[in-house]
């Protein structure tokens, strides 16, 4: 039996895949195992009536070795 965990993390980018993008290779940095990403929350950032960057709520789940 595999145990699963879940992390969420809020990124940043030029599109929403940019912004998924960032969040798994932030979380890769110290987490191993990454089998998903579900993308909860979109969010664009206006400045001077154009949509400047994109932010995501990614849940992030991988499975605890050991």
């Amino acid at each position: 039996m595999s145990v699963v965990k879940v992390i969420e993390i809020h990124s940043e980018g030029s599109t929403i895949e940019g912004a998924a993008e960032a969040a798994l290779r932030e979380a890769a940095k110290s987490v191993n195992g990454i089998n998903n990403i579900y993308l909860q929350d979109f969010q664009a950032i206006v400045a001077g009536g154009k949509i400047v960057k994109y932010r995501v709520n990614a849940k992030i789940s991988f499975v605890i070795e050991g």
